[in-house]
């Protein structure tokens, strides 16, 4: 019976550590995701003007998925020197529009 009593605490023990092992593990990606995403942030900011920024930070709410690929696009550009620096809210506009241009859809119904 001491016996089945220490092989409980072995695997009890065994099951705290693996929990405690991916408990770190998450907490190191969680650190890892907001240090990338201050990084890009603090891109941004070097690339837009406030008021750019500010669009973009709106547009987060509605179209998250449509604004993390338009800050990777952006850093892009601006990396690659194909756009000036900064980046204006009228500018933001016009390369938004470019891309709802791309990614609409023409639905067409055959009766």
């Amino acid at each position: 019976m001491a016996e089945e009593g220490e092989a409980n605490d072995e695997e009890l023990e065994k099951l705290r550590q693996r929990k405690i092992e991916e408990l770190q593990k998450q907490a190191e990606e969680r650190r890892k995701a907001e240090e990338l995403a201050a990084q890009r942030r603090l891109a941004l900011k070097r690339i837009l003007t406030p008021e750019a920024l500010q669009r973009l930070d709106n547009l987060r709410v509605v179209r998250p998925d449509l604004v993390a690929a338009l800050e990777q696009q952006l850093i892009a550009l601006a990396a690659s020197g194909r756009v000036r620096l900064p980046i204006d809210d009228e500018t933001l506009k016009q390369i938004l529009a470019e891309i709802y241009q791309r990614s609409r859809r023409e639905y067409r119904f055959r009766f």
